[in-house]
């Protein structure tokens, strides 16, 4: 049965009566009140030798850090500085993996930073891209992708279960042993190893018998060292060998990757891999990025979230939360934070509504439920409906968003490329085109949309299927638009640039790339239904054998879930060097950030921000039709 406060999670409850915080839960500090950050820097920056290891990283390597108990993220903080001191791994990033049961509130974790203004430059970065108190995994690109942040709001043994990294170095900061014994358990601390690279360490301000036992059960060399203030000891350690280095991370060894599709997905993924130093070749047959289904004058932002948080659910919302974080750097240009309104457009919707808020608690910061006045109000005209209000949603401008993704010096442009075959050589990919030149690369990653089966080097069926959507372009004039999107049965924009787009039509038996008046009908009728008395009829600028538009085909899966992973076959072996990004139905937008993210994650060999669970949900091999043969698995 689900938890009936899913998916929030309960904040902390700070007692400032001292001037410093401190957890009534635990009856504990979450830092030295003489000098917290000075205790940082003695327990886990020194111990772990962190300035050292920084100092001696190679060009495009990454450094992870893995953490119980993110606290008021003072040590990530301090870590953070440590890197921009000590760090020469030009585009390098520092990878921090940690976890939180009771998360500050956004308040109290500002109240906490301001003690030391030293560290207002990264805390203010923290602070604008902090997450609500939802369950489950958090990723925060961080200071132009030079840091990371993998924050898992829950208990700590379903985050070593869920997550996928391995640490070069280890803070235990939990609350002291006796005050939060979950957090140090043999169980805890047995999943260590198996998180851990070679040589990695390991520093913790208790000294208590118990956790060094453990530790070292787990395989840890320990020993004591001086403890910082009053306490007289502290333990740190190495994974192995007592003597082993901690040998520094490898540079990243992939030397190129051909992404094919730059729409929103394929460009989203470019980018990602270019600012982790990685160099890519963007291959499309149009003449630039952005042009397909991607290329629409607007769209929305959201997700329409299930009754039941199961895994569609969280994958839904956190693509969601990430993507409103990561658009926050487009504000103004291509990206429109005005919120949504998610209209309850019929009473079976209502009703979907009603029971979906009756079984989960989502922080207000997310999501509300709104009467047809509030709705109203929000949007700024009339609707006769209420639903559910997005703060953090808005609209984003993709053709122009796409442009700017790919305009990066290790990005590599490739147009008016028709691809025509991909073949394996030499442990490379040859891409073939229309008589030009192979392009030829390390990887290969399919970001065309409902092209991608065309393109897939694997005989036999895959259960991709491409729906036609038309959106219609309207004369602001002549609606009533809203100031904010407000979406149902179909979807309606604000005003911009004179005009607003409504759509899109879901045309599953129509298959033309023309426009048609039809389905302009069609956009106009539901417009009609979902926002009444929104369009003008009486103007002669609404003529739907007049009117312009675009249409696009959405990529979507048997199971409607997105792809993205290596490419299988049907028995679930992966072909060397090749991965698929599509599916993504009419939900690219909200999708496309956090999955490019988990993609870039794979590529590069660093943490990866999806949790088992959902990675699981978006791998190719669901895909392949079950009634493939073995003679059809042969590649091309």
């Amino acid at each position: 049965m689900t938890d009936p406060r899913l998916p929030s999670v309960e904040n902390a409850d700070i007692d400032w009566s001292s001037g410093a915080p401190h957890c009534r839960r635990f009856g504990d500090v979450y830092f030295c009140r003489e000098n917290g950050l000075e205790e940082t820097r003695h327990v886990f920056i020194s111990q772990n030798r962190l300035h050292e290891r920084f100092s001696s990283l190679l060009t495009a390597s990454s450094f992870v850090i893995a953490e119980t108990g993110f606290g008021t993220g003072l040590n990530f903080l301090a870590a953070w500085q440590a890197w921009d001191q000590s760090s020469t791994a030009s585009n390098g990033c520092l990878h921090f993996v940690s976890v939180e049961s009771h998360p500050l509130t956004p308040d109290d974790l500002a109240r906490a930073l301001t003690m030391w203004p030293e560290l207002k430059v990264y805390a203010d970065q923290l602070l604008e891209q902090y997450p609500a108190p939802v369950s489950g995994t958090h990723r925060l690109v961080l200071a132009g992708g030079r840091v990371r942040l993998t924050l898992f709001f829950g208990d700590v043994v379903d985050a070593w279960r869920e997550l996928d990294f391995q640490a070069d170095a280890w803070f235990l900061d939990g609350f002291a042993p006796a005050k939060n014994p979950g957090m140090w358990t043999s169980e805890v601390i047995d999943a260590m190893p198996g998180h851990s690279k070679p040589g990695a360490t390991v520093a913790t301000f208790t000294s208590v018998g118990e956790v060094r036992r453990r530790l070292i059960a787990a395989g840890f060399a320990m020993r004591k060292a001086p403890g910082f203030g009053q306490k007289w000891d502290m333990l740190t350690g190495t994974l192995g060998d007592a003597t082993s280095p901690g040998t520094p991370p490898a540079a990243n060894d992939v030397e190129s990757i051909a992404i094919i599709g730059a729409g929103v997905a394929g460009s989203l993924l470019a980018r990602n891999l270019a600012e982790r130093g990685l160099h890519v070749t963007v291959i499309d047959q149009a003449q630039e990025a952005g042009t397909a289904a991607s290329g629409n004058i607007q769209g929305a932002l959201y997700v329409k979230l299930g009754i039941e948080f199961n895994d569609q659910a969280k994958l839904g919302l956190s693509s969601l939360l990430f993507s409103q974080r990561y658009y926050q750097q487009f504000g103004g240009e291509h990206w429109h934070p005005s919120g949504l309104v998610q209209l309850a457009h019929s009473d079976s919707e209502q009703d979907r509504q009603n029971r979906f808020i009756a079984r989960n608690d989502y922080p207000s910061a997310v999501l509300q439920q709104i009467s047809p006045e509030q709705a109203s109000e929000l949007a700024g005209i009339p609707l006769t409906r209420g639903g559910l209000w997005f703060p953090r949603s808005g609209w984003l401008e993709p053709g122009g968003l796409c442009r700017a993704l790919i305009e990066h010096e290790r990005i590599f442009q490739c147009f008016g490329f028709d691809v025509h075959r991909l073949t394996p050589c030499n442990g490379k990919w040859h891409i073939a085109g229309n008589g030009e030149q192979d392009v030829v690369v390390d990887r290969v990653v399919i970001c065309a949309g409902h092209q991608t089966p065309d393109l897939i080097p694997l005989k036999g069926g895959f259960r991709f299927r491409a729906i036609r959507g038309q959106v219609t372009h309207l004369p602001a004039k002549a609606v009533n638009c809203p100031d904010v999107v407000v979406c149902g049965s179909g979807y309606l924009n604000p005003a911009h640039g004179g005009m607003t787009l409504a759509g899109a039509t879901f045309d599953l038996h129509d298959s033309s790339p023309t426009l048609s008046t039809e389905s302009h009908r069609d956009n106009l009728s539901m417009l009609d239904a979902m926002v009444p008395g929104s369009v003008n009829r009486d103007s002669g600028d609404v003529d739907p054998a007049k009117l312009d538009g675009k249409v696009g085909f959405r990529c979507t899966t048997h199971d409607y879930q997105p792809v993205a992973g290596p490419l299988v076959d049907a028995y679930g072996q992966p072909l060397e060097g090749i991965n698929l990004f599509t599916g993504l139905g009419s939900k690219g937008l909200s999708y496309a950030p956090l999955l490019a993210e988990y993609l870039a994650d794979r590529l590069s060999g660093q943490p990866v921000c999806l949790p088992g669970s959902l990675a699981k949900r978006v791998a190719t091999g669901r895909c392949h039709r079950v009634e493939i043969t073995e003679q059809e698995t042969i590649s091309a």
